[in-house]
């Protein structure tokens, strides 16, 4: 089961949906800061997420952007970044 690295961004203009979003992407998330999201996700889960995340938002004001990133890139992280890494299994529940 191939994996690809998403980040996930979001603005959500309303709370009640913004708490949503967030615990929603928790998780499918291995790092990430207030509204963005490293996530590892197969070509099904991207789909149920996708699926998930437009069932919680307001098309109508509200915006996530999903990017895909290149796994074979190394990423830069200036602070307290941390790299992002694929862990050995992913529990989603």
């Amino acid at each position: 089961m191939k994996r690809n690295l998403y980040l996930i961004a979001y603005d959500i203009s309303n709370e009640r949906r913004l708490s949503r979003v967030h615990y929603f992407l928790k998780g499918y998330s291995t790092g990430g800061q207030k509204s963005v999201y490293e996530c590892f996700l197969t070509a099904g889960e991207l789909d149920y997420v996708k699926n998930g995340l437009f069932e919680l938002i307001d098309e109508s004001v509200d915006r996530i952007h999903i990017f895909t990133m290149d796994g074979r890139s190394r990423t830069h992280t200036l602070g307290i970044g941390v790299q992002p890494h694929d862990p050995a299994y992913f529990y989603i529940g």
